[in-house]
């Protein structure tokens, strides 16, 4: 048997576009962030993806952002969990604080660590339930770690960006049999780019 899992990053947040540390400030999406996040739901139905149930962060960026595509979607009866656990890290004295200056007074490379170190779903796939996944780019790099059996090493390097649904097929063991970006790959590969330079 084969289960799918689709796994989206929250839109574009105020604080992203600001560049600022927002860990668990609960701030909304921006006006990008809002059409990503239709854009993701379009391109979902458009590739005939359909989903049994939603699991969430109790963030509001991540609740807006499958609240909009499940919209775009027809799908906004669909049942939805929310997981403390898939909330973005706490930046601590960190939050609100601008990433660039930050960087620029700790070095990008401190910055870089906070930013990425890291140190339930189970039973809804297990019951063939197609999952949609959203949530922030820390709680679903874990996931993307565990799913792809990436090292410590390398897991800080990946980025994951923002309104782009991520799809994974997974096996009866829940092993990935394949992932992929849904759409244009240059795109994905701009948009996590630009992740990627988010500390300055």
């Amino acid at each position: 048997m084969t289960y799918t899992m689709v796994l989206l990053r929250h839109g574009e947040s105020v604080w992203n576009k600001a560049n600022l540390f927002t860990g668990w400030t609960d701030v909304p999406l921006s006006q990008k962030g809002v059409k990503e996040a239709r854009a993701a739901g379009r391109l979902l139905l458009e590739e005939g993806y359909t989903f049994d149930g939603v699991h969430t962060s109790l963030q509001v960026r991540a609740i807006q952002t499958a609240n909009l595509a499940l919209e775009e979607m027809e799908l906004s009866w669909l049942p939805v969990t929310r997981h403390w656990r898939l909330n973005e890290r706490h930046y601590g004295a960190l939050q609100g604080l601008n990433k660039k200056e930050t960087a620029e007074k700790y070095s990008k490379e401190q910055v870089f660590e906070w930013r990425r170190s890291y140190d339930w779903m189970v039973p809804d796939i297990r019951a063939g339930k197609r999952l949609l996944v959203a949530a922030h780019g820390n709680s679903l790099r874990a996931l993307v770690k565990h799913l792809d059996g990436i090292s410590d090493d390398e897991i800080p390097g990946l980025n994951i960006p923002t309104g782009i649904p991520l799809v994974y097929h997974l096996d009866d063991r829940f092993a990935p049999m394949d992932s992929y970006y849904l759409g244009d790959p240059e795109a994905a590969a701009k948009a996590a780019d630009a992740v990627a330079g988010q500390a300055g």
